[in-house]
């Protein structure tokens, strides 16, 4: 992978957690939240999801910049 495509993938994996921790405290999953006591699935999933993505680009940061 290029540089480029690394740091994108570092930069949208903070996107997706930050998307994440909106949808964290939405009216929607302070609602369900009362309910049930746990949040909703959809913010999770897009915790775990940028994390993934953002682990995939910095692991591929360091693996190209071992290289040079």
């Amino acid at each position: 992978m290029s540089r480029i495509v690394s740091l994108a993938l570092l930069v949208c994996g903070a996107a997706l957690i930050l998307i994440g921790v909106n949808a964290t405290y939405s009216f929607r999953s302070d609602v369900s939240s009362f309910f049930t006591g746990s949040p909703t699935d959809k913010p999770v999933l897009i915790f775990i999801g940028g994390a993934v993505v953002a682990v995939i680009g910095l692991a591929s940061m360091f693996h190209i910049w071992k290289k040079a």
